[in-house]
């Protein structure tokens, strides 16, 4: 196996070390100036050594196999099966890879804009790295819940200790809206470990044998749903999005970048790797009715978009709306439409992360995020100005951008499956570009109108450390796509072969519910 040459359990120093690194910087004094100083350099370094690890992972990773590799496994609480278990395959691959690159970018966001806590924000950056690095990893259902729920500490505290105004209702709203559908989810988790106990006399929370479980399909509708709900509320899905506004408006920069770039991607890639392929036939059953959702998102949130008067809000409803396509391609269940999905969320993560920190940039220069207190800043900041625009070319998906890939094989795939879905979603896209260039050209065109604007800096050092990584990988993304198309290709096929191989679907129904379950099944599976 690929990278087993090495002897370096790479899966594992990937979440340990940005752990390590926050109980090392609780060696740090509290004291402000220098220690602040080695606090953010310290941090900043830590997570540049996290991204090179996950580099060291994509060169370890063989792009030719569908497999899990890299895999690490010991035995943690053998009594009821509990295994710490991790492995890595296309899907997860590039999305771990994600983590390590935006989380030094958010740390730079921060230099100058966080000066109370320091320590402390650097020590919740740092462990939020490591929860969700986890999440991507795991193998053990166990597991994996310990680190979805885990993620949710460092996060309430980003939100509600250097948030804005309202940060504490915000960072309450996020908390409870996650943990309501974690907790149905661990009762499903549960289930499917008796569901084994039952069949084979031992109970085990490992995903790739909880694959191969033969469940009713009545108990698949059910687990499935609780699956469901709960990555549907971190997508978040309409109608499920009322936290997302909230928790990105009042987060600071540093946790919008990190939210929007990767815990909403959570419940996107928790549909592919855990709701989708354990429960097929309740996937094939449901997948119409989460995509008319899905479109639905996409047309609302760019209408709410469109009428925002604060940049942040704007960009947070754009991230409803172009999650929304993600989910489509999702439930569209080929080749094109998975791969997709799967492009999309590593190009969400770079646009619309480099749109909220270039409107954290503007915040913290004029302690306004309100379009209407901008205009004419093109003349002023001519390099901001740059960098927003390439940013905002590629959350519209304008070709040569990363975000024209993932739309372009969404569209295709969910054309493939059912044309109606297409009409909703390319009306998103015609709506995209409308909000996102309307607030361009109010922000940055026209004449300076607010004297405050006239002498706003340009970008500063650490500020062009994290703008051109974010402009540099949109293009690259954009011009090569092969380049991450190729290593998630086998394992998405993989996955859409298992879903495509559920034909049938028999239900006792004497109302002839059954039937129509089944005729739906049929048509779902066809089409690569």
């Amino acid at each position: 196996m690929p990278g087993e040459s090495l002897n370096v359990p790479l899966l594992t120093l990937s979440w340990t070390l940005p752990l390590a690194g926050a109980l090392l910087l609780l060696l740090v004094g509290n004291a402000g100036g220098r220690r602040d100083d080695l606090v953010r350099w310290l941090a900043l370094t830590i997570s540049l050594a996290v991204f090179g690890v996950t580099l060291g992972i994509w060169a370890a990773f063989d792009p030719a196999s569908p497999e899990f590799q890299l895999v690490e496994r010991h035995a943690w609480i053998p009594a009821f099966g509990i295994d710490y278990y991790v492995g890595i395959d296309g899907i997860s691959l590039l999305l771990v890879v994600l983590t390590g690159f935006l989380t030094p970018i958010a740390l730079l966001s921060s230099w100058h804009s966080v000066e109370k806590k320091v320590k402390e924000f650097s020590i919740f950056v740092l462990a939020l790295e490591a929860a969700m690095i986890g999440v991507f990893l795991s193998l053990d259902l166990f597991l994996f819940y310990v680190f979805w729920d885990a993620m949710l500490i460092p996060m309430y505290f980003l939100i509600g200790i250097w948030g804005y105004d309202q940060r504490i209702y915000a960072a309450v709203k996020f908390m409870l809206y996650t943990m309501a559908g974690s907790v149905l989810m661990l009762i499903a988790i549960l289930g499917l470990a008796y569901l084994h106990s039952a069949a084979t006399g031992s109970y085990s929370f490992d995903l790739l044998k909880l694959y191969t479980l033969d469940i009713a399909p009545r108990t698949q509708f059910w687990f499935f749903l609780a699956f469901a709900l709960a990555f549907a509320i971190k997508v978040p899905l309409f109608p499920f999005h009322t936290w997302l506004p909230d928790a990105h408006v009042q987060a600071p920069t540093a946790g919008s970048v990190i939210l929007a770039g990767v815990l909403l991607k959570m419940g996107t890639y928790g549909l592919v790797r855990f709701a989708f392929p354990l429960f097929p036939a309740a996937a094939v059953y449901f997948a119409p009715w989460i995509a008319l959702l899905a479109v639905i998102g996409i047309i609302y949130g760019a209408l709410v978009a469109m009428v925002q008067p604060d940049m942040k809000k704007l960009v947070a409803y754009s991230s409803v709306s172009h999650l929304g396509f993600v989910v489509l391609g999702i439930c569209a269940m080929n080749v094109q439409g998975m791969q997709g999905a799967v492009y999309q969320m590593l190009a969400h993560g770079v646009s619309t992360g480099g749109l909220f920190l270039i409107v954290g940039m503007l915040s913290d220069r004029r302690h306004t995020r309100l379009i209407s207190e901008f205009g004419g800043l093109k003349a002023v900041m001519p390099r901001l100005t740059a960098a927003f625009f390439i940013m905002t070319l590629a959350s519209i998906g304008l070709p040569g951008l990363n975000g024209f890939v993932g739309e372009f094989l969404i569209m295709v795939g969910a054309f493939r499956w059912d044309p109606r879905y297409v009409v909703g979603a390319g009306l998103g896209v015609i709506l995209s570009a409308v909000y996102m260039l309307w607030m361009f050209q109010r922000v940055f065109y026209g004449n300076v109108t607010h004297e405050e604007n006239a002498n706003l800096p340009d970008l500063q050092t650490h500020e062009w450390a994290s703008v051109i990584p974010l402009c540099a990988a949109a293009i690259v993304m954009g011009v090569f796509p092969t380049l991450f198309l190729k290593p998630m290709e086998p394992a998405i096929e993989k996955l859409v072969q298992r879903l495509q191989s559920v034909q049938t679907l028999r239900v006792e129904d004497t109302s002839g519910q059954g039937a129509r379950i089944k005729g739906q099944i049929q048509y779902a599976g066809g089409g690569r």
